[in-house]
């Protein structure tokens, strides 16, 4: 059964492979919580792994970062995993700037790569109760 606030996952474009497979390698764990993504990251997620529970919002470029980002500052994000691609340039910059200043400052443990997305996953796992 799905628990809520959401786990956030975003990606930029060159990144969404890489979230796809995070997804696949992860996905009983994710199974386990709800999920919010922008749009086509979103997509990609579902496609690899039907069985989640995936709020899509809009695409990043089209205001999906910001709907994340309300999410955030209504306490519905409980952890947020955004693969950023350092090497693209961001036409939509000042959108991922304010995401991340949001998970900032309402403490939201926040991955930017796959090697911190992995640990906080495991800490979902180390957390999580035993039956």
């Amino acid at each position: 059964m799905p628990v809520a606030p959401y786990i956030a996952l975003i990606a930029h474009d060159q990144k969404k492979d890489e979230m796809a497979a995070f997804a696949r390698r992860n996905e009983a764990v994710l199974r386990r919580h709800s999920i919010v993504a922008t749009g086509t990251t979103g997509g990609r997620v579902l496609e690899a792994c039907p069985s989640l529970d995936v709020v899509r919002m809009k695409s990043g470029p089209l205001g999906g970062d910001q709907q994340i980002g309300a999410l955030i500052a209504t306490g519905d994000v409980s952890l947020l995993i955004f693969l950023v691609d350092p090497l693209s340039a961001l036409p939509h910059d000042v959108d991922v700037k304010a995401l991340t200043r949001l998970a900032t400052v309402y403490d939201i443990p926040m991955a930017l790569n796959i090697a911190t997305a992995e640990i906080l996953v495991r800490s979902l796992i180390a957390t999580e109760p035993t039956n």
